[in-house]
């Protein structure tokens, strides 16, 4: 059950140097370090294309239609923060605009994911603000029912607690738990290193069916070449 009409101003947030780290990796290499877990659903897209950040979560729980929450959510940003928003019940409504962002760079937010509507996209770009969020759609909102800030919330079809770490980039948006943080960046920088070692033999010209070893477990399964 959701607590409603409550702020937690106090939260614990994950180890700062690897949640900053965290994002020269990408969601998709977090992800595999992480276990192949955390991942959103593949909804929740990048209003523009290139951005890639890391932070730590500071959650908002919405209600449909209404963006009061993310005004009161403003104030509990800190530097390196990035806003991830739920809503009680599935809505695209336009919550977010480039006032709102206006104000949430002001405080140092890196970025907002939102399982919603987003809107103002062109002014957002140009602002260099970005937005994983469900649509994007003009509709406005009104600030009437109470939600709350900090928060555990599901957005996406994932569990984020306030403090956690956010990865987020054109393949998707990934939640690393703050107490998994530092491990998944030791993961990540190992995955990383053996990466480049297996794309330095894949541009000389090795193919990947030598070097994974597939030929056998392949001939194993039937495979026939027929020339």
């Amino acid at each position: 059950m959701f607590e409603l009409g409550v702020v937690y101003r106090n939260i614990q947030r994950a180890d700062r140097i690897a949640a900053d780290e965290l994002a020269h990796f990408g969601s998709a290499t977090v992800h595999e370090a992480l276990g192949r877990v955390g991942l959103m659903k593949t909804y929740m897209r990048p209003i523009y294309p290139g951005a890639q950040v890391s932070g730590t979560a500071v959650t908002v729980l919405l209600q449909p239609g209404d963006n009061w929450m993310l005004h009161v959510a403003a104030e509990q940003i800190q530097p390196g923060d990035i806003v991830v928003a739920a809503c009680t019940t599935d809505n695209t409504d336009g919550f977010f605009g480039d006032l709102l962002a206006t104000s949430f760079l002001a405080r140092g937010a890196r970025g907002l994911v939102i399982d919603g509507g987003c809107r103002d996209v062109k002014t957002l770009q140009e602002m260099g603000f970005p937005v994983w969020s469900r649509a994007i759609s003009s509709k406005g909102t009104v600030k009437e029912t109470l939600g709350s800030v900090n928060i555990p919330v599901v957005c996406a079809g994932m569990a984020v607690n306030p403090g956690d770490v956010i990865v987020a980039d054109d393949d998707g948006v990934v939640v690393v738990p703050a107490a998994l943080a530092r491990k998944t960046l030791d993961a990540a920088s190992a995955r990383e290193a053996n990466e480049a070692e297996k794309r330095a033999k894949l541009a000389a010209g090795v193919l990947g069916l030598d070097m994974y070893k597939m030929r056998e477990p392949l001939a194993a399964k039937g495979l026939k070449y027929i020339d």
